[in-house]
This record gives C-alpha cells, structure tokens and sequence, in this order.
C-alpha cells in the first residue's frame, strides 16, 4: 500500500474517531466520514468494506495510539493471580479516562448499530478474556474463593470493572483515577480470594 493510501485511511480513521466522540448518541455515517475528510463516499469504502469494518479499524487504532499492547506486558510480569488481578485493574483503570469519549460513543448507538455493537463487542471480548486468565489462576493456584463457579467468577469480575461502574464511581461520585483502582483492587481481592489464604 502507498504512502498516499496509508496517509487516507489514517484520515478516515481520524476523522471517524473525532465524529464519534462530537456525536454520541447518534450514528456516524460513511458519508459523515467522507465530508469530514474531504472525499467522496465511494473513497472511503475503497479503503473500509463495511461501517464495521470502519468502526472495528477506528477501535483497534486509539488502542495502538493510547500504546495499550505496551499497557499490556504489565501482565506478562506478574508471578501470581493476585499479580494478574492487580495488573488488571491498574491497566484498566487508568486506560478507561483515556479512551472515555470513543467507549460513551459505542456505547450511545450499540443497541442500534450493528458496526459499533460489533467493535464494542470485540473490545470487551479481550477484557472478558483478561478476567477469565486472571480467575483460572486463581483457580489452578486453589485460592479462588470456594462459592464461585470460575464461570460465574469470570462473569462478576467483568461486570464489577466494567465501564458503567467506573463511570458511576468518578463521573458521578467524583472519585480520582487512583481512588478506584485502590477501592476495585481491595473489593476484588474480598470478592474473590478464598478467606483462608494468607499471602
């Protein structure tokens, strides 16, 4: 692909991204895109097949430009469950302000919208994924709390730092970003760490 190629679909991309964070709540169009960059319709459908396409591309692009794969390798170094546990939410609770914007617009049209509904669904996919790691450890190392199914324990823990409640507790409450990580740390630890273990 030439550089004048790569250069246009970042555009779209860009463009796409900023629509999405000025319009939440309502559905960007292709032809949306295409005013914004200053090319036809047909332009940006050379380089996106499909709104999904498009929606999926623009999600994966702010996760690479916020480094989040570098965020990542904090997993790769932990020893333990609780390590993993911890290294999740301080990945994820101090990602979420960053992206913010783009996850209100998903969220805004997901139930309406098969494109946003799609990349919104593969974002929480690899989040759900992280959680499901973090509680087979805890399971294989014989410390998850004995009243929850690893299933179950998945499914809580995904809901527990989804960003619904972290919207609650700092857009509404008024909590910093350090706050919730602390607070989500301990109340995860309660929640899913067997009481007879001691570290």
């Amino acid at each position: 692909m030439s550089s004048k190629k790569t250069n246009i679909r970042t555009r779209i991309i860009e463009a796409t991204w900023r629509l999405m964070e000025q319009r939440l709540g309502k559905s960007i169009s292709m032809g949306d895109v295409a005013k914004t960059v200053g090319i036809s319709r047909q332009a940006v459908y050379l380089h996106f097949a499909s709104r999904t396409e498009l929606m999926i591309a623009t999600s994966n692009y702010v996760d690479e430009i916020k480094c989040l794969n570098e965020r990542l390798n904090q997993f790769k170094t932990a020893s333990s469950g609780i390590e993993l546990l911890e290294a999740c939410v301080d990945v994820w609770g101090n990602y979420i302000p960053e992206i913010y914007g783009l996850a209100k617009a998903l969220l805004a049209t997901r139930n309406t919208d098969e494109a946003t509904a799609a990349a919104w669904n593969n974002n929480m996919g690899c989040l759900r994924d992280i959680c499901r790691e973090t509680i087979e450890t805890l399971d294989a190392e014989g410390i998850l709390a004995p009243e929850w199914s690893k299933e179950e324990a998945v499914e809580m823990f995904w809901t527990m730092i989804s960003i619904h409640n972290w919207e609650q507790l700092t857009v509404e409450c008024g909590w910093s970003t350090t706050q919730y990580i602390d607070r989500m740390k301990a109340l995860l630890k309660l929640t899913f760490i067997n009481r007879l273990h001691k570290p």
